[in-house]
């Protein structure tokens, strides 16, 4: 019985242990995908402007998001709904930390700012900070070979995958006042040829970074209207979903919106087609 306890001890032990471990390499992942977002002053801006309607819808849109991310990467190995939903409220935990930490730490968030600035700010980095976290494993080394059972997506999967791929990249340049400016530089032809290049690599990307689509390359129609034409819609709606949450949208026509919307299509088009890579 002793020998019994003192096993049950240990390997209650080398687990906690090992969690710990995963939840350091969730902090880490965290930063590496959030550094960038957390030194860019529009960031800093729009956690104090932005609508807190719009900041709430953002937030609400993500947690589906990072459930999604939870069940098909998790920083920690244990599977299981319950545990998916743990690793989904811990990695925003640590999205809320860490984004906390560095703004303070910056100097962006000074000690006597008003609640609702430092909240906005924080709130803002914090679901970037959380899907850096469950994708550490991925790419932080914490994967071991062989690992499938994440990687058998359905179809539904893959197009999920996609729209995350889509947010990450979109969320690094959707704030920034050149998006907006590339936009109205461009002509309708730079605009079309913009698309024809989104849809081009998305499609060569596709079947170069481990998506179930590669199965159907000796089909390519098939393949193109299977995988490549959701993908750029799922690209495009992501990239009006965040400029709408940014205010970017707002006062400007419809022309405007559309090429701006095409322009962020571009990177989040990217951002689909390299989801594999992330996951």
């Amino acid at each position: 019985m002793t020998a019994s306890v003192a096993t049950v001890r240990q390997t209650r032990l080398s687990q906690e242990r090992r969690y710990l471990h995963d939840l350091g390499r969730a902090f880490a992942g965290a930063l590496v995908f959030n550094i960038p977002l957390l030194m860019t002053m529009e960031m800093w801006e729009q956690g104090v402007v932005m609508d807190r309607g719009r900041l709430l819808a953002f937030i609400l849109a993500g947690l589906p998001l990072l459930y999604g991310l939870a069940f098909y990467a998790g920083f920690s190995k244990r599977r299981g709904l319950r545990n998916d939903i743990l690793d989904t409220a811990v990695a925003l935990a640590v999205g809320f930390i860490t984004a906390s930490a560095l703004l303070v730490l910056f100097g962006v968030i000074q000690w006597d700012a008003p609640p609702r600035e430092a909240v906005g700010m924080v709130a803002l980095q914090a679901i970037p900070g959380a899907m850096g976290a469950l994708l550490a494993r991925r790419q932080l080394g914490g994967a071991e070979p062989g690992e499938t059972d994440e990687d058998s997506a359905s179809y539904v999967g893959e197009l999920f995958l996609m729209a995350a791929g889509s947010l990450f990249f979109a969320l690094n340049v959707a704030p920034t006042e050149e998006m907006i400016l590339i936009a109205y530089k461009a002509t309708p032809v730079h605009a079309l040829g913009l698309v024809a290049v989104s849809i081009l690599l998305l499609h060569l990307f596709v079947f170069n970074a481990g998506f179930a689509g590669q199965e159907e390359a000796d089909r390519p129609v098939t393949a193109f209207c299977h995988f490549t034409l959701p993908g750029y819609a799922i690209a495009l709606g992501v990239s009006l979903f965040v400029l709408f949450i940014f205010g970017r949208t707002d006062g400007h026509a419809l022309q405007g919106v559309v090429q701006t919307v095409i322009v962020l299509g571009f990177p989040a088009s990217i951002g689909a087609a390299a989801a594999r890579l992330l996951v």
